[in-house]
């Protein structure tokens, strides 16, 4: 599953995907930092089972710490958009593309207000956040309604002379994207048009698909960056002007910085935590001292720096995904290999046993008989929708 990290240019984007992945890519206070699109691997959290079997776990795709399994999630972070980017503006389509396969999005966005529209810097309260979020929308939209468009007259009264169904042919247009036939067939139906003859569609008609499917299949988490240098009231006033779309304030600042310091041994912190410790105080420089203790209130005024809240948000809420446990052994929780719990994996909720079966191996979901649940030891069938946190075993004749 791929994440995109989107926004304007200068708004800390780069900055949260260091955070994320403690990958290091350029960061500058410019435009257009980033050129080519930077991909890493963050990770969710999620409890591990391990503690109810009364054994350890043996963790190969999702590390374990205490009894949280971090699952790896990929991200892409892409180069700041400006307003016109479907016409080319700014980089253009090029970076739109790059987010072709992205399944929701992080839209970074300066909560103190201080980066306008083309990424330059200003005073504090000069631009509206929420202004930033709608023209990315706009943009998404355009860009997709722009796809769906090219040729559409000639394409549309082809599928009607040889009977083509219309979802049939936009699904197909959109394939490139990651939109299923089942997405365009819900979008059509809400939409209440005449699929029997797209060609007689008004004009505008594609953009309000296109709006449809961006905003139903492609949702979004808007991190509200650079709360270090704002206040409650101001995010709160962003989420109240934002309605129902999710907003955390946010310091991909504050995260970086206490992710380096608990790599260099300095503190104790794990993600999305409240508070961080001190290791070795005798080790801090006078100037990092100031900063954890300017970490220190931060995080007693917000109580989090919202990063990983913001990714996990988007992750198991937005996108409603959950974590399973697929083993070989129901008694003892094992693989093949004997090791304990080895893999732990992000599925959509909704899951069916069988469609495990296929994401763990094409020849078990072909071969599928049966599945256990080894939590409860009883059989599940093969459309037998899955839980989180289920640990399960899939018996196939091949």
């Amino acid at each position: 599953m791929d994440v995109g990290l989107v926004g304007q240019p200068n708004v800390g984007k780069s900055t949260l995907f260091n955070a994320l992945t403690l990958l290091h890519v350029p960061m500058a206070p410019y435009p257009f930092t980033t050129v080519e699109p930077n991909r890493g691997v963050s990770h969710v959290r999620v409890p591990c089972p391990h503690p109810e079997l009364g054994r350890p776990c043996q963790p190969g795709n999702a590390p374990c710490e205490g009894s949280v399994r971090w699952v790896p999630v990929q991200l892409v972070d892409v180069a700041g958009l400006v307003p016109g980017a479907h016409q080319g503006r700014g980089l253009g389509n090029r970076f739109l593309d790059d987010l072709r396969q992205a399944e929701g999005f992080l839209q970074v966005v300066d909560l103190t207000g201080a980066t306008g529209p083309e990424g330059n810097r200003s005073a504090p309260h000069t631009f509206d956040p929420s202004e930033a979020v709608r023209f990315l929308e706009e943009e998404l939209v355009l860009w997709l309604a722009e796809v769906l468009g090219r040729q559409w007259e000639k394409l549309s009264r082809s599928a009607e002379l040889t009977g083509t169904k219309t979802d049939e042919l936009i699904a197909g247009r959109l394939a490139g994207l990651g939109f299923t036939l089942a997405q365009v067939q819900g979008t059509i139906r809400q939409s209440a048009l005449d699929s029997s003859h797209p060609s007689r569609w008004e004009a505008g008609t594609l953009t309000a698909l296109a709006r449809t499917l961006i905003t139903t299949h492609r949702p979004r988490w808007v991190v509200a960056n650079k709360a270090d240098e704002s206040t409650p009231p101001e995010a709160e006033k962003l989420r109240h002007d934002l309605g129902p779309l999710p907003v955390s304030p946010a310091s991909a600042e504050v995260e970086l910085t206490l992710r380096r310091a608990d790599q260099a041994g300095l503190v104790q912190y794990r993600p999305g935590d409240a508070r961080f410790t001190r290791v070795r105080p005798d080790a801090l420089s006078a100037g990092q001292a100031r900063a954890l203790d300017g970490i220190d209130r931060f995080l007693s005024l917000w109580r989090t720096t919202g990063v990983q809240e913001s990714l996990e948000g988007l992750v198991f809420t937005g996108l409603q995904r959950m974590v399973v446990f697929p083993v070989e052994d129901e008694n003892h929780w094992t693989d093949s290999k004997g090791r304990v719990l080895p893999d732990a994996l992000l599925v959509p909720r909704g899951t069916t046993a069988r469609q495990l079966a296929y994401r763990v191996h094409t020849d078990l979901g072909e071969g599928f008989l049966r599945a256990i649940d080894a939590r409860r030891k009883r059989t599940l069938g093969a459309d037998h929708p899955l839980e989180p946190g289920d640990v399960i075993r899939v018996i196939s004749h091949r």
